[in-house]
């Protein structure tokens, strides 16, 4: 199991709109069953940590080639990314494995 993060570094003053815009795109992948539910926090405006940075969290079984034949791309994402790509100066994914059995019977999603 994986756990996969999506870390944006956002315009000035413009994380919460870039926020918003991540939950919108989060929430067509998970609408169309491609996404299981996703974390989405920030950093900066008055808690400690990186400055205007927004967080996106989810879990996967196993990492697959999002361009993968029998993968349809869900409908209107292009105007999401471009939506949210608006407020992004910078952004980076991550990957980590679950070490063991992390959760148990207990699934984070």
């Amino acid at each position: 199991m994986y756990l996969i993060r999506r870390t944006f570094k956002i315009q000035k003053g413009k994380t919460r709109d870039a926020a918003q815009a991540a939950k919108e795109l989060s929430e067509k992948y998970q609408n169309v069953g491609q996404r299981s539910p996703v974390w989405i926090y920030v950093s900066g405006p008055t808690t400690p940590g990186p400055a205007d940075t927004i967080y996106m969290d989810w879990v996967e079984e196993k990492l697959e080639n999002p361009y993968r034949e029998d993968n349809k791309s869900p409908d209107g994402l292009k105007k999401l990314f471009q939506n949210l790509y608006q407020y992004v100066e910078d952004s980076k994914i991550d990957f980590f494995q679950y070490y063991g059995d992390t959760f148990g019977e207990n699934k984070p999603y």
